[in-house]
Parts: structure tokens; sequence; C-alpha cells
């Protein structure tokens, strides 16, 4: 699949979970399971955000399964019935995480920009653009940022068979490895939409489950301004920060890093990555 056909799909889909109600989303996803309606729209392109925390949207956040401790297999990795939201700890530790890349377009920017305050982050690549790409996935080992798994061609796996679930994961592990030399030990759900299968074959795979708490909405281009004043809003001990650096335009999403960055660390802010605790 070319990359240009494959943000086509991305965004089309993407739009249509957005849009769905409270039943249509309940009815995609888990049948009798409830969800609230989806959150008001972001402000306008170039509006200055409400000081208030940001609201994460519940579609991307709530898990599909009950909540419940998680059932650990000897010596594996836990098959967890939610995704991890925080960073535990003590400390002012903000985690930033990027989806969708590699892109050509703007990775290296964010890793400059990174580098430039000696910051490391997270970035969880699809498959299908580290394929092209692996020499971005390789600066990105290099220079300290984690890489996590976030699919090979970024679909919506609650519609998908245990088979192809696994394939998609499985296959991004192996191009990860190839490029540099490490598996992924985290795995972040397109859209946000997890389910059993989900978290029993990413455990399977070594990995543990990572979702977030302040969404910046930035793959809707709401303005650079907008994206700023969420992650300030949002900012807070143990919060992970979700933003994008592929899958469209990611102009705002970079400069808006380049704004919010130095901001954070001036406030006594540690931007750091989770570390894995092994059984």
């Amino acid at each position: 699949m070319q990359k240009d056909q494959l943000l086509t799909r991305r965004r089309a889909l993407l739009a249509g979970v957005v849009s769905l109600g409270a039943a249509g989303v309940a009815a995609v996803f888990a049948p009798g399971i409830g969800y609230r309606a989806a959150p008001a729209p972001p402000p306008a392109a170039g509006a200055r955000a409400a000081r208030r925390p940001l609201k994460p949207s519940e579609y991307r956040l709530r898990p599909l399964t009950g909540y419940g401790p998680p059932h650990t297999p000897r010596g594996g990795t836990p098959v967890r019935r939610e995704p991890l939201l925080r960073v535990p700890g003590h400390g002012r530790a903000v985690v930033l995480s990027f989806d969708d890349g590699p892109d050509p377009r703007y990775t290296p920017h964010i890793l400059d920009i990174l580098a430039r305050y000696e910051v490391r982050a997270m970035f969880f690549v699809c498959g299908e653009m580290v394929a092209h790409q692996r020499d971005l996935v390789a600066r990105m080992t290099d220079e300290g940022h984690v890489v996590g798994n976030h699919t090979w061609s970024h679909p919506l796996l609650t519609r998908l068979r245990s088979g192809r679930i696994r394939s998609e994961m499985e296959r991004t592990s192996d191009v990860v490895e190839q490029a540099c030399g490490e598996r992924p030990e985290w795995f972040r759900a397109p859209y946000g939409a997890w389910n059993r299968a989900t978290f029993r074959i990413g455990a399977e795979l070594g990995m543990e489950p990572l979702a977030w708490t302040v969404d910046t909405l930035d793959w809707t281009e709401p303005g650079t301004r907008t994206i700023v004043g969420r992650v300030e809003d949002g900012a807070a001990p143990g919060v992970v920060v979700l933003s994008h650096d592929a899958g469209g335009d990611r102009s705002q999403s970079v400069r808006a890093l380049r704004a919010y960055l130095p901001g954070l660390l001036d406030s006594g802010y540690h931007v750091t990555v989770p570390r894995r605790q092994y059984v």
C-alpha cells in the first residue's frame, strides 16, 4: 500500500470514529458497554485554548473490557484489562509521545528539538512507515528515545480477528527490530480502541499497553497556539501527552513542541520515558 493511500484511509477511518455518537461507538466497539457522547469540538485554528484541564476523549481512553488486576503468566508480561495511562513515581515527570510515524517531513524536526533540550520521548511507529524510514527509527534508538508498536497499517483492531491483530503487531515488532536491533516493549492501539485480544496478544509479544492522559488533538490541525495551550493546561506529574509526527500535515505539531517544551522544563517538569517493571 502506498503511503498516500495509507494516509487517506487513515483520515477517513478516524473521521468516522470521531463522528460516531454514543450509540454508534458502543455498537462498533463493544455492544452493551455504555459510552457518553463525544466531547465538544476543539477551538478554531489559531484560537487561544481555554485555561482549564483538557478532558481526554473517552472513546480513546476507556478500555473495552472490565477493570481489574492483570493476569500475569509466570515469567511473562502481564495481560492487562486496561491500558496504562500515567507514569508511576514521584516528582514532576511528564512523558511526550508521538504516533503514526516515522515521517521524513516532520519526525526529523521533532528529533532535532528533543535533542536540543536533551530530553527523551516515545514514538509509537507504524510498521508500514518504518519499512520506508528505518534510518529514522535507528536514530530514535541511538538518541535514547523509546520506540513503541502502533501496528503495521493503523487499523481499527476491534474489527479484526485475533490472527490479523497478531500479524499487525508482530510484523511491526519484526521491522523495528531489523531497524534498530531491539523489539518494542510498549504498544498503543490505533484510535485507542482496545479489547481482550489486543491486551493478550500484546502481552504474548512482550509488550505493555500505554495510552495517554492529555490528548492534544493535533491531528485536527487546530492551530499551534491551541496545541500549546492543551499541553500547558494538561501538564501534571505523571501525565502522558499524545501528539503525532505523521498521518497528515504535522507542521503545527512541530511548531507547538518548539514552543511548549522549554516552558515545561522552565516550570520544573522532567520530560522522561517510562521504565518497564518486569515480573
